[in-house]
């Protein structure tokens, strides 16, 4: 596995739609194409140079219908948020096979105001209906919120540790003029916000927001010619486990344990020889439960791991340094 891609493909733009949080005028699909369009102008290209198309949420053939573009690779690997990062190991490979020159990666929700979103029902004859549905739990929330509690209870995980990842955040959040929310909180705070489902208040919610996002992606050679410095993809990894919490044999682990040791071993570094880590914070507890299975402190250790301001602007850790889906933006 080691150095299958290191160095071969890069990232020559990222990119937003323009604007972000509460976009009440912008379809899904809209926001989609802004994204896209802003980061390929990043990198100094245009729709007609893109022949690879990846996306979740709308169909390949949806979107490239939408921005006129006619791939010679289509991608639209689905398993939720995680989708758009496997997405890039996907581009990864399809660059270095020739399968395509300029990969675009794009995401765009109506998250906050449901413009040219569908709606949420359940099949009936899905696993969630037959199995979880009739008992009453919210999902998503429920399902975390109950992982959660498991940790809690058998590691000795305290609210107030996962407060501070929020406070940590909120904080990075504050640095970045585009974040949602910016105003402080304290650890108080997150504890004394509204319950949603035990542990979880709002405040150890991510946030539900309008937006939309795009990568470019390219051979290095290509990305020479390009306006931006390249951000060379060393190495990835991707898994997946049960989709339903009833379902998963440990509700404290979780496939980043497979995929994180896959994305270290090809890119052959260690994790004290990383200066930021970007992660998935759906929730405060997805993030210390994301550290522990990536290997950055043993299991059980996430609370203290994260303490202590370790993730904040100053502190040894930089962690979500936009703010995150937690304050900056969700998509």
């Amino acid at each position: 596995m080691r150095n299958a891609i290191g160095g071969k493909v890069a990232i020559v733009g990222a990119a937003e739609s323009d604007k972000i949080g509460r976009v009440p005028d912008a379809p899904a699909l809209l926001l989609h194409a802004q994204a896209a369009r802003n980061a390929l102008a990043e990198a100094g290209l245009t729709k007609d140079d893109v022949d690879g198309l990846f996306t979740a949420g709308v169909s390949t053939l949806e979107l490239g219908e939408y921005l006129g573009i006619e791939p010679r690779f289509t991608d639209g690997t689905a398993v939720g948020g995680s989708s758009f990062v496997i997405h890039i190991a996907h581009a990864a490979l399809a660059l270095m096979n020739g399968w395509c020159s300029v990969a675009l990666i794009t995401h765009g929700e109506s998250g906050r105001s449901r413009v040219g979103m569908p709606g949420r029902p359940v099949s009936p004859d899905s696993l969630a209906s037959q199995f979880e549905v009739p008992y009453g739990i919210p999902l998503p929330v429920g399902a975390y919120a109950m992982a959660c509690s498991r940790h809690m209870a058998l590691y000795g995980t305290t609210h107030e540790q996962l407060a501070e990842i929020a406070v940590s955040t909120r904080k990075w959040a504050a640095l970045n003029p585009k974040a949602v929310m910016r105003d402080p909180i304290t650890v108080e705070d997150v504890l004394n916000a509204r319950p949603i489902a035990y542990p979880f208040t709002l405040l150890d919610c991510c946030l539900v927001t309008d937006a939309g996002g795009a990568i470019v992606m390219t051979t290095a050679e290509r990305a020479r010619d390009c306006k931006t410095t390249p951000v060379m993809v060393l190495g990835v990894g991707e898994s997946h486990d049960p989709s339903l919490i009833s379902q998963m044999p440990g509700v404290t682990s979780f496939a980043a344990q497979t995929s994180g040791r896959l994305a270290f071993e090809m890119a052959g570094v260690r994790h004290d020889e990383l200066d930021l880590a970007m992660i998935y914070d759906s929730f405060t507890y997805t993030v210390l439960l994301t550290l522990e299975e990536l290997g950055f402190c043993a299991k059980g250790e996430g609370g203290a791991f994260v303490s202590n301001g370790r993730t904040a602007p100053g502190g040894p850790f930089p962690m979500n340094t936009n703010g995150g889906g937690l304050s900056y933006n969700h998509p």
